[in-house]
């Protein structure tokens, strides 16, 4: 039987799909909101497995994997709907993913050598930054789409840019510590 931290992981995958339909139809009436609530609500089981597993014990080889899998896909499924609907810049989103699908490469390495990269504090950073920076983005679109509280000539994408900016920089300053952990103790000739 799966233990809760990991049926929590699920959770956050199953969510994923559904924010962003909830973010990019537009028929749906006050989808931002809608999204905004399910990103939170996905955000915090990533806040709550981590917790649970850890204070009980019920750390498995099923959560190391699927847990930074799934919040990969909850942030890329938020910056991918951003991009769609013309909030921030493609090289911002592809810079992430592109660090992102390298690091993942590189933990399917390490594991197959039987080698473990913890993640680093910048990591960890680069998330929780991630976790704050986009619902607080969303929220803003809200206001201003679903409420029109920001009046529509305010540059949402001015500062949706500057947000993803952030956690850009994480990302890359995460990405290299990572790479530079890795190359001690991953044999690339295998």
């Amino acid at each position: 039987m799966m233990n809760l931290p990991n049926r929590l992981t699920l959770l956050r995958i199953i969510l994923t799909p559904i924010f962003l339909v909830l973010f990019t139809v537009d028929v749906i009436p006050k989808h931002y909101l809608l999204a905004l609530l399910v990103f939170v609500i996905a955000s915090v089981t990533d806040a709550l497995d981590g917790h649970i597993a850890r204070s009980r014990n019920l750390i498995t080889n099923f959560g190391k994997l699927t847990d930074p899998l799934a919040d990969k896909m909850l942030t890329t499924a938020a910056f991918l709907a951003l991009m769609a609907k013309g909030y921030c810049n493609m090289w911002l989103v592809f810079i992430i993913l592109f660090r992102e699908f390298g690091v993942s490469s590189m933990r399917l390495v390490s594991a197959s050598q039987g080698v473990v990269v913890p993640a680093n504090i910048w990591g960890k950073i680069k998330t929780a930054t991630m976790m704050v920076l986009t619902p607080v983005v969303m929220l803003l679109i809200s206001l201003q789409e679903d409420f029109g509280v920001i009046p529509a000539s305010f540059p949402m994408s001015f500062v949706t840019n500057n947000c993803l900016t952030v956690c850009t920089v994480l990302t890359v300053i995460s990405g290299a510590v990572y790479l530079k952990d890795g190359a001690k103790v991953i044999d690339f000739s295998k």
